[in-house]
């Protein structure tokens, strides 16, 4: 595998794209259609400060074009997943939507791309968002109950924000030239710690009145058809960036050892509600915490938990979250086994000097998990991944980089 993937990575750059696209269909993967390929994700996020904006037409018409040669372009369509900010209303409602100016003119030539390919429009929508950076944003509309003040644009009336952010799109869309684009909304969802307006029933709430307009068939006042989503996300990821925020962390509707968070029915099986991962094997009931006798005056504590948290998982801390409640020590325990249970209960993972110790009986507190990790796991039945998976896996992970 590594002499196969090396000359891989030896390929001249405009040659990835077509190299890429032929080794997925030399693979028999018997039970995945493949509909999309997604380039980047949010590319034009104003955090970004431009970084994306020349490159991202160039990738896309080279990942466009492998998919000619291979044969593939009338099966699998080329998309770019954009921000829900890549437009804007000039006067705060649907009609007003057009792109933002400061990235019209490298939005135009992706859009025509994609129409002239019969590919979609990508969005990723999070109502969420706007309740997590406007303290004065009406937390009824992010919902689907119909229990918000409705928004009148022209005579069209809008009761949540996801319709609302949906039209603007597709009014940015007919402003260009571009009104039957087909959209997929690519990511949907609401986390459910790291922030006090992320928890599990707003979560439950929303997905599942997103689930049920989806399953009703029940699309937007300019787009009243089918609404093709996909929810985000599947299990949470504790490595995931949180430069946006704790609750990066917290988006699926899966805890990470595959229990189901909350009810949700997705319409896939006879109980109406989320399965849950057989066969789990955990490791050992054992928990690093504060010592008793440790003090919180101690000059190595501040470190101690700055490194912990450094290397770990402390998204669930602060105000407003499932473990907002602790006491000093509760969350410096709880930082200090957030970093033992991500190194495999090491010993030498719970040696804060003079701070710390390995204890068996459960620390967690009310609403407050203190986890324990489960077994690695590496892969195939001997620990490793299929070769073919395993080279896809790793030159898919550079493509994207490199894209």
């Amino acid at each position: 595998m590594i002499h196969s993937w090396t000359s891989y990575n030896k390929l001249p750059p405009c040659q990835l794209g077509v190299s890429f696209v032929h080794l997925l269909t030399s693979i028999p993967l018997l039970f995945l259609r493949f509909r999309y390929v997604a380039v980047g994700n949010e590319p034009f996020l104003q955090t970004y400060n431009g970084t994306f904006l020349s490159t991202t037409l160039p990738a896309l018409q080279n990942i466009q074009s492998a998919l000619i040669k291979a044969g593939l372009s009338s099966q699998v369509k080329v998309t770019v997943p954009m921000n829900a900010d890549v437009y804007e209303s000039a006067n705060s409602l649907p009609s007003g939507g057009d792109f933002r100016q400061d990235i019209h003119e490298y939005m135009l030539p992706i859009v025509k791309l994609l129409s002239d390919t019969g590919s979609p429009f990508t969005v990723n929508i999070y109502p969420f968002i706007s309740l997590y950076i406007d303290s004065n944003f009406p937390a009824e509309y992010a919902f689907f109950d119909g229990n918000a003040s409705p928004v009148n644009d022209g005579g069209t009336y809008y009761y949540n924000m996801l319709d609302a952010n949906l039209d603007t799109l597709v009014h940015t869309l007919q402003k260009n030239g571009f009104g039957n684009m087909p959209i997929i909304i690519g990511e949907i969802g609401w986390p459910t710690d790291g922030d006090r307006n992320a928890n599990m029933e707003y979560a439950r709430r929303f997905n599942q009145g997103f689930m049920s307009r989806i399953a009703g068939g029940k699309g937007t006042p300019l787009r009243p058809g089918p609404i093709d989503a996909y929810l985000f996300s599947l299990i949470d990821e504790d490595a995931k960036s949180i430069d946006p925020g704790n609750f990066e962390r917290h988006w699926g509707i899966f805890t990470y050892d595959g229990q189901p968070k909350y009810l949700l029915n997705l319409g896939t099986t006879n109980s109406g509600r989320l399965l849950p991962a057989r066969g789990i094997q955990y490791q050992e009931n054992k928990w690093c915490v504060m010592r008793p006798n440790a003090r919180l005056d101690d000059p190595s504590v501040a470190a101690s938990v700055s490194y912990a948290c450094s290397l770990a998982d402390c998204t669930k801390l602060g105000y407003g979250t499932s473990c907002g409640t602790l006491d000093g020590k509760g969350n410096i325990s709880y930082a200090f086994n957030s970093y033992f249970q991500i190194n495999n209960q090491l010993d030498e993972a719970c040696k804060f000097p003079n701070l710390s110790m390995i204890v068996k009986t459960n620390p967690s507190q009310g609403t407050c998990r203190f986890d324990v990790m489960i077994q690695p796991y590496y892969g195939g039945a001997d620990g490793r991944l299929p070769k073919q998976l395993g080279l896809v896996a790793a030159f898919a992970l550079f493509l994207l980089t490199f894209l």
